[in-house]
């Protein structure tokens, strides 16, 4: 063996491999991993960039809502009850006595022939329904009917379009709240959609809906009155779709 041949190969010495190529591609391979893992500062920005988004769809919900509760609070306020109001038949929505006597005037007026008192609870009588109203005549069975199935109002909507349809009418006074009306109104459309509904708010005198934005009591009402509208309105819209 000749001094030449016991000298190494550089590429030896220095502890990389002498096949061909093979540095090569090794390198390649490193560099090509390193690219594609994104740098931290690429990192960073792009969580930063779905925090933006994340808060942007947040602040247009919210605002949203916030738009869509003025414009409910708005038409509450400003709801009126119609000069000629005539139909077929009246339905009103319990929840506070000037509701039931609101209603048993417009009987006693003639705007209807029937009434439907939807939502008595089971232990009441008509004769302490008569006493609370102020109705000079009682409550007669020819002329108003009582629902005591009804919990809620949906219930109520239901319970009044079995009733509308037994006795085959074609128009209906709605008569309840006037913060209560668009839910009523949502609920009777969806079970009663060939019935013409003609809305007459009830206001009570404890409830200045003029000035609602200045009275927090009122505020609250008004909010928890547009969540149950809103829920009554999807819940519609799922049931057509499914």
């Amino acid at each position: 063996m000749t001094h030449a041949d016991t000298v190494l190969d550089p590429a030896l010495e220095d502890g990389v491999s002498a096949v061909p190529g093979r540095n090569v591609s090794a390198l390649a391979e490193s560099s090509a991993d390193a690219s594609a893992m994104p740098k931290p500062d690429r990192r960073r920005k792009r969580r930063f960039g779905l925090r933006i988004l994340f808060l942007l769809v947040i602040a247009s919900l919210v605002t949203g809502a916030f738009v869509q509760f003025m414009f409910f609070a708005h038409q509450v306020s400003k709801a009126q009850t119609p000069v000629t109001a005539n139909a077929d038949a009246i339905v009103v929505l319990t929840g506070g006595h000037a509701r039931v006597n609101e209603a048993v005037r417009l009987l006693e007026e003639g705007r209807a022939n029937r009434l439907l008192i939807s939502g008595v609870h089971p232990g009441t009588t008509r004769e302490q329904l008569a006493a609370v109203t102020s109705s000079s005549m009682p409550l007669e069975k020819s002329s108003v009917d009582l629902d005591r199935v009804a919990l809620n109002t949906a219930g109520n909507a239901v319970e009044t379009a079995h009733w509308v349809q037994k006795n085959g009418f074609n128009s209906l006074l709605v008569v309840t709240s006037a913060y209560h009306l668009p839910r009523a109104r949502v609920e009777l459309s969806e079970v009663l959609p060939d019935v013409s509904l003609i809305a007459y708010p009830v206001f009570s005198k404890d409830l200045n809906l003029d000035t609602w934005y200045r009275e927090p009591a009122t505020i609250r009402l008004l909010m928890r009155e547009y969540v149950k509208y809103i829920l009554a309105r999807l819940r519609i819209t799922v049931k057509g779709v499914s």
